[in-house]
């Protein structure tokens, strides 16, 4: 027995003294102290930093700061016994402390309710564009720019140059010298000049294509690339010039202005993420610009298997043979309007139809179109079809939702028209405008004593308006394809993800008109709205698509802090549910009351880590 509370004493009184040992370092901040503890299990004894501190709710509670390591580990990597290990890791409570002591302290700042202020003695500054930065760095856009640099001869930062164009097109689209002005208000300046903008854009025209299949791979670190299914379609956008050149043409504008215009083809994967571009004459027949990027993407991006999605204006003989080898294939829109008169009028035909899902024939004419059910749904025939020699199928479909939109859409049009004839206000048809109300509007001339009279007769053209009508809900695609219908009208269902693309481009990111003059710089400027989009589109997946174009926009350019002389920043910028995700997504915190220049210094090397987010 006497053995036994000798033996006990020892332990105790050692405890004591390993306790004591341990918590020689205990600095308080307040309420928050931090201390050096042990934990033994059966095999190992570690040691860790333990914050203690006040919560939200004014509790006293405790949370481990940082683990230093076992007692083996940390004697062999110092080469001591055990007193040696307590005494290092003492020393690190202390320079752990001091951290978090500089890092938390509270900064008072001095306020005179009757001292006026200085002309720019406050500064505010954008700080949203450091989530576009963290997404720039872990696309390795400094390592593409560093390759770059070992083929030309220039001194200015490229990486710099290029990173701020992308930030600008999306906080602050405007013209090279205003981008460069905006710059200015970002929390790291510009360290070039203005005029080696212009000098980086001829470079990185021709560095165009590498630049491209660089961002697709290492984008794959960011989200894994889904090229199961590839779309394409192309845009053009204006300048605002008279005379045209050998890249900028007149055509059909998509915004039916008679300026000059340049085209552009885009290819997007699955998920809505851009993969590559080119530009082309405004005069190109659209038609002929697939074939030679999508040879680049085959051959570039390892990306030979796929499913190719376009619309209907994209589906020429030769790009339907071209996606129906090597194991790729295609899903297209189809005309009804201009399927030979046998086909069309075998599509329009209420008979033969199924429910997705079921074999069952269907008569569309015995449908209660009242009822949800057969309202929400989706019904579909198969007419076989043949492209030159190649036997390809028209899944044709029909949708009573669909058909009451295109009512209700066409309705807006004919009373447009019908106020035009009762104002005498009738404006001549638009040929380029397939929505044009004047479409439903006939004109009579009128003759007086045998001769063309001065004013026309103008009524309703009911004829063109139920020729229109026998289209109401119908809706269809080729494929060469022999997979399941719904996969097939899902697939194609996406193709508005290309076309936000190009709203994207040309609303928010405000890609055109475009004033610069030279054609590789042009070619430059689109090289930066491409990538801008790229990183954009990265954002919204790592949010989960949980926010809108406008909402991740907005926010970012009203992301600001006011840069106090001697203190630090101080955040200005509204508290949402969007700026809390960034946050936690890119492991750094903006919206703190304060930040120091030493944090804000940590914060800026964050955002230039290759590391994923996941």
């Amino acid at each position: 027995m006497i053995a036994f509370f000798v033996s006990f004493s020892v332990k105790f009184i050692d405890f004591i003294y390993r306790y004591v040992l341990l918590c020689v370092i205990m600095v308080s901040d307040g309420d928050d102290y931090m201390r050096v503890i042990s934990s033994k299990s059966k095999n190992a004894e570690s040691f860790y930093l333990n914050l203690a501190y006040t919560n939200e709710h004014g509790k006293s509670t405790s949370r481990t700061y940082k683990k230093l390591g076992t007692l083996k580990e940390l004697s062999k990597k110092l080469n001591t016994d055990r007193d040696g290990v307590v005494a290092w890791c003492n020393e690190q409570c202390r320079i752990e402390t001091a951290k978090y002591k500089e890092e938390n302290e509270i900064v008072y700042i001095p306020l005179h309710p009757s001292k006026t202020r200085k002309k720019d003695d406050l500064q505010k500054l954008n700080c949203g564009y450091l989530y576009l930065q963290s997404l720039c760095s872990q696309l390795r856009i400094d390592n593409i720019t560093r390759n770059i640099k070992s083929r030309h001869d220039y001194k200015y930062d490229m990486n710099a140059i290029l990173t701020d164009l992308i930030y600008a097109r999306i906080l602050s689209p405007s013209s090279k010298c205003s981008t460069y002005d905006y710059c200015q208000k970002l929390i790291e300046k510009p360290t070039y000049k203005m005029h080696d903008i212009y000098r980086a854009l001829s470079v990185l025209s021709t560095e165009s294509d590498y630049i491209q299949s660089e961002l697709y791979r290492n984008s794959n670190f960011i989200h894994p690339r889904n090229k199961k299914v590839l779309y394409y379609d192309c845009t053009n956008f204006y300048f605002e010039i008279e005379q045209d050149d050998n890249l900028r043409k007149y055509g059909k504008s998509k915004e039916n202005r008679p300026n000059p215009i340049v085209g552009l083809g885009l290819f997007m994967d699955e998920d809505g993420i851009p993969l590559a571009f080119d530009i082309h004459p405004g005069n190109q027949n659209e038609q002929l610009t697939l074939k030679p990027l999508e040879q680049k993407v085959i051959r570039d991006y390892e990306c030979a298997e796929f499913i190719y999605c376009s619309d209907s204006g994209l589906a020429s003989k030769n790009n339907k043979l071209f996606n129906s080898t090597n194991g790729r294939s295609y899903i297209i829109t189809q005309s009804l309007k201009k399927l030979k008169k046998e086909d069309r009028n075998t599509a329009l035909n209420p008979t033969q139809f199924r429910l997705i899902g079921s074999n069952k024939f269907i008569d569309l004419t015995e449908l209660d179109e009242t009822e949800p059910s057969v309202y929400n749904s989706v019904y579909y025939k198969i007419l076989p079809h043949t492209v030159g020699n190649q036997e390809e199928m028209i899944v044709v479909t029909y949708s009573p939702k669909y058909k009451a939109y295109q009512s209700k859409i066409r309705q807006g049009q004919i009373d447009r028209a019908v106020k035009a004839i009762q104002s005498d206000n009738v404006v001549k048809k638009t040929k380029s405008n397939q929505h044009d109300p004047a479409r439903f509007i006939k004109t009579t001339s009128l003759t007086k004593d045998g001769e063309v009279a001065d004013k026309n007769s103008y009524e309703l053209n009911h004829e063109a308006i139920e020729n229109e009508k026998q289209y109401d809900g119908f809706y269809a695609v080729s494929t060469n394809l022999d997979d399941d219908i719904e996969e097939i009208i899902n697939v194609n269902k996406k193709r508005w993800m290309i076309e936000e693309c190009f709203r994207i481009m040309k609303t928010d990111f405000e890609a055109r008109p475009v004033y610069l003059q030279k054609e590789d710089r042009i070619k430059a400027h689109f090289l930066t709205c491409f990538i801008s989009l790229l990183v954009y589109r990265l954002l919204e997946v790592k949010l989960e698509k949980k926010y809108t174009t406008d909402e991740i926009i907005v926010t970012l350019r009203d992301m600001e802090v006011i840069k106090r002389e001697g203190y630090g920043y101080e955040s200005i910028y509204d508290i949402t549910d969007l700026t809390n995700d960034l946050n936690r997504l890119f492991g750094f915190r903006t919206d703190t009351e304060i930040i120091k220049k030493a944090k804000m210094r940590s914060i800026i090397r964050s955002s230039k880590e290759t590391k994923t987010l996941r």
